[in-house]
């Protein structure tokens, strides 16, 4: 076997964690693995925001959450995604560093097993760039792990599904319309696959759509009409009330709607803030640090034995 198929076939059964899909992983204890000397740590991975409000509802939240749940046996730190976000921090003299910064520093601290837990809510670009960092710097760590975005597994749908219908979106008037921020790949089915979910759990009143992808405006706009009610409520289905809630959902869809002789409430909380969420995230992680992914080659082995 030569040394670049070996390192491919130990990196997929290394590096990704993924949300109790029965067959797909094999219990692993991240942190029993180690040995005297070794060092771990948790990145938290977050699209991030300028928004020093939203931040400290959802973002500073749930890394204190991290820190509670793996503090004793790791180092909790963070990284943020979105070159625009970073760009505009360093210009108000705040520093963050990207994935692939925030790996080389913890491979020159010392760090040999580390746990990438990110805060993306859909397996898109985001989360394919991320795996790509960390294929990047698989090789410089003993283990490295990602856990999984919010909605992964059906049981993810699930229950985010019975949290949003038990939360304070529940309690606004009207039709109840989560906007994404969508993706032009084929993963913005799982804004679809939400929407049919609620539906199918009884919440004819709720509407998904997005803004860069599939369900689109004009798609949410034929559910709420078929309605036939005239009062909605908007609610960003992001991790933050950022930029895109903050202008695309409160202004232009708001905008939108009210010419339609729409009334429009808008409930300007990202999901981050909702308590059930960020321990859904956590539990993600729990479960990644528990498990490691079987590649698709030992499972065809697997099958082969039966």
């Amino acid at each position: 076997m030569s040394k670049l198929l070996f390192f491919i076939l130990a990196f997929s059964l290394s590096v990704y964690g993924y949300a109790s899909e029965e067959g797909n992983t094999v219990e692993s204890d991240l942190f029993a693995g180690m040995k005297p000397g070794d060092k771990a740590a948790v990145l938290m991975v977050h699209f991030g925001t300028t928004y020093d409000d939203t931040r400290a509802l959802t973002i500073d939240v749930i890394n204190r959450k991290a820190q509670e749940v793996f503090g004793a046996q790791a180092d909790v730190h963070e990284a943020y995604t979105s070159r625009i976000i970073l760009k505009k921090l360093r210009a108000k003299g705040i520093a963050k560093p990207n994935p692939r910064e925030a790996l080389e520093r913890l491979r020159k601290e010392g760090y040999t097993h580390v746990l990438i837990q990110s805060t993306n809510i859909i397996d898109g670009v985001e989360t394919e760039s991320l795996r790509r960092d960390a294929e990047s710097m698989a090789g410089a760590f003993n283990d490295l792990r990602m856990g999984t975005p919010l909605l992964y597994s059906v049981e993810d749908y699930e229950k985010v599904t019975a949290i949003l219908t038990s939360g304070p979106l529940s309690q606004c008037e009207g039709m109840r319309i989560l906007v994404g921020h969508g993706t032009y790949t084929p993963s913005t089915a799982a804004y679809a696959m939400l929407d049919y979910m609620l539906k199918a759990k009884g919440h004819g009143e709720y509407i998904v759509g997005t803004i860069e992808g599939y369900p689109a405006f004009e798609d949410m706009l034929a559910q709420a009409e078929a309605s036939g009610v005239k009062e909605v409520t908007l609610a960003p289905f992001m991790f933050v009330a950022g930029d895109h809630a903050n202008n695309d959902i409160a202004v232009e869809w708001k905008e939108e709607l009210e010419k339609r002789g729409y009334r429009v409430n808008v409930l300007m909380q990202g999901l981050g803030e909702y308590p059930q969420i960020q321990d859904l995230f956590i539990e993600h992680a729990r479960f990644a640090s528990l498990h490691k992914r079987i590649g698709i080659m030992e499972k065809k082995k697997r099958y082969a034995r039966e």
